[in-house]
């Protein structure tokens, strides 16, 4: 049997029945997934407003982790606090949020008075501090994931929200579930 290649790259077959295969892939693996009762995914999309996630990204995570979202570590960069004392701009948009928050405070801010300063802004949160990025991977998961265990709080069920390409690295070396850029959370 013959195969024409399409490109360098050993492309898909053209031969006789390709796009029949195609199809019938395409619809098994359709099958497959879960059609969700309306009443749980109404509960899913509440779940989701309830964090100020879109529900698509919610709905991604937790297809991705099999797990609810349950917490979020902010950097302090993604809280907009660059400064000892400096209130965060964002703290009223957390306020109606249904979950645990942490967050990683980049030297030289002290992460005892970020969290002074959250906590007078009625955010209830863990502070600890953020990982250089020039330490060991093994060093900034056991820095990231220290705080999340304090909480007793399931890795996998975090979700970093930061700026920074390091901050990204975070979720990936502590097994989380993942990264939104701030602007993408607090935009919504």
């Amino acid at each position: 049997m013959t195969h024409a290649k399409n490109g360098h790259n050993n492309g898909p077959t053209m031969e006789a029945g390709f796009a029949f295969r195609k199809h019938a892939w395409a619809k098994a693996r359709a099958d497959l997934l879960p059609t969700l009762p309306i009443e749980i995914l109404r509960n899913r999309v509440n779940r989701a407003k309830s964090l100020g996630l879109p529900y698509k990204t919610y709905a991604s995570i937790r297809a991705s982790t099999g797990r609810d979202v349950v917490g979020f570590l902010f950097s302090n960069n993604a809280l907009r606090m660059m400064r000892d004392g400096q209130p965060s701009p964002r703290a009223q948009a957390l306020s109606c949020v249904r979950a645990d928050f942490a967050a990683l405070i980049h030297a030289p801010m002290s992460p005892v008075q970020t969290r002074s300063v959250l906590t007078a802004q009625g955010i209830d949160t863990t502070t600890a501090r953020a990982p250089h990025f020039a330490q060991r991977w093994s060093d900034i998961r056991a820095a990231v994931q220290a705080p999340l265990r304090d909480m007793r709080l399931p890795l996998d069920g975090v979700l970093v929200i930061g700026d920074t390409t390091h901050e990204r690295d975070w979720s990936v070396a502590a097994r989380l579930a993942g990264f939104l850029p701030s602007d993408a959370y607090f935009a919504a």
